[in-house]
């Protein structure tokens, strides 16, 4: 398998950070987070001595950094086994697994986004069919299998994002989010908020941040509304072509999100994903497009009764039914590599994570997660609560389809293309051109 690492870090079409967004934010963590020891639950049932290993978590999630951290010393003050928890910089984390899977003391926890992400890892992958977190999954949608069938990983975590909205300033506008049910509506609002923008006091939209810590939003969240939507005419859930059917909405609300901001769009490029995060908690801006991962730094100031998220509107089909993007690209998956100690350590830890009080406490209070397992506490997060109202009320989640985009340079030459129209220095059908015409050289690249 040491072979198949350096094919691995050989492949420049895959070895960026394959995993982005879903919390890629920064954090004040920043780079490959300080080591913490912990150990390993004496509760957990598989079936090996646990004890005699140690763990070593890389982590992909900067904003939930302090609250593994705090989770790893409870551990090992509980079990003694020792755990370390490393956090890879936002962007960074395919880079940073490359790097650290090269070395002699190899994580032996880590993450892969899905389909496309594991086949740079599959080898690496121990087979988790006969482990007890994989029979405390809610669903066997949430396990990742390989092309044997064997459970290569397992999602930790089910998330949802769209257009994060201050109800406050809202209604200062003169709406509520009642009024928004459309992106004809959305267009109207934001529109009218950017005539009044000095009257007001605040704009229409967050910066639509271009720099590396932000693009994800754009260019992987944002890009998976036209994906998905041509997808489901299809009746398909991935493509080695895409035809871009729905390129024309894509423009039509990045068009809104950058003529409708706190800055100008020739300003982007440089804007960070914790400018557009205090622009809205500074009461700069109503709306700012993230996830449900952003609620523990929004809550810190706003309250819940101050706080929605509205559906990403594109203008394409019955957007009265249309719920949130919500899905996973968090699978946990075990180093088959490490020792047999160590694995069973691993394993110990990760359902210690996902049964015990305190695991599931603070997975869902600390971190904010909805986990899909049996044994999961319910969130007090206001974004996730409320895509659990919407389901309910018949509205269709958007899933998460881009976990299926071909590569991670498909996603940079995108966010590229993007960046320099918003700059004026670009073209849509330079747009269209990384969108649709890369997609099948990306495609064909990582399927040789």
């Amino acid at each position: 398998m040491k072979k198949k690492l350096i094919s691995i870090l050989m492949s420049t079409a895959m070895i960026s950070s394959i995993l982005t967004g879903c919390g890629s934010s920064t954090s004040a963590s920043g780079t490959a987070a300080a080591n913490t020891e912990a150990g390993n639950a004496s509760e957990t049932s598989e079936t090996a001595d646990a004890g005699a290993g140690k763990v070593y978590y890389l982590n992909f999630k900067p904003e939930a950094d302090e609250a593994w951290q705090k989770l790893a010393k409870e551990y090992t003050e509980e079990t003694g086994v020792p755990v370390t928890v490393v956090t890879a910089a936002s962007g960074e984390y395919e880079t940073t697994l490359q790097s650290e899977m090269a070395k002699s003391d190899a994580p032996t926890l880590f993450q892969v986004n899905g389909p496309v992400g594991l086949k740079n890892w599959a080898d690496y992958c121990y087979d988790l069919s006969d482990s007890e977190i994989y029979k405390n999954l809610t669903s066997e949608d949430y396990a990742l299998k390989n092309e044997d069938g064997g459970v290569a990983g397992v999602a930790y975590v089910i998330e949802s994002y769209g257009i994060i909205t201050n109800k406050a300033l809202l209604e200062k506008a003169g709406y509520s989010t009642d009024d928004i049910k459309s992106f004809a509506d959305l267009k109207k609002v934001a529109e009218d908020i950017t005539a009044r923008k000095d009257e007001l006091g605040f704009a229409a939209f967050a910066s639509t941040g271009m720099d590396s810590s932000s693009d994800w939003r754009f260019k992987t969240h944002l890009a998976n509304l036209p994906i998905y939507f041509e997808y489901q005419d299809d009746g398909i859930t991935s493509t080695e072509a895409i035809k871009g059917t729905y390129l024309d909405n894509y423009k039509n609300i990045f068009d809104l999100y950058i003529n409708n901001s706190t800055c100008e769009p020739k300003e982007l490029s440089a804007k960070t994903a914790d400018d557009a995060r205090n622009e809205f908690l500074d009461g700069k801006a109503v709306f700012y497009q993230n996830g449900s991962w952003e609620y523990s730094s929004l809550s810190e100031k706003y309250s819940d009764d101050e706080l929605a998220m509205l559906p990403i509107y594109i203008g394409v089909g019955d957007e009265a039914k249309q719920g949130l993007c919500t899905g996973t690209e968090n699978y946990w998956c075990v180093n088959a590599e490490a020792s047999e100690d160590d694995i069973n350590a691993t394993l110990a830890f990760m359902n210690w994570c996902v049964t015990s009080d305190a695991g599931t406490k603070s997975m869902a209070n600390d971190m904010g997660f909805t986990i899909p397992f049996k044994t999961a506490q319910e969130s007090p997060n206001v974004f996730v609560q409320q895509d659990q109202a919407n389901t309910e009320a018949g509205l269709t989640p958007v899933s998460w389809n881009f976990t299926t985009m071909p590569s991670e340079e498909w996603k940079n030459n995108l966010g590229s293309a993007l960046t320099a129209y918003a700059a004026g220095t670009g073209s849509w059908d330079d747009v269209k051109a990384a969108f649709v015409d890369n997609w099948a050289t990306e495609y064909s690249l990582a399927n040789e």
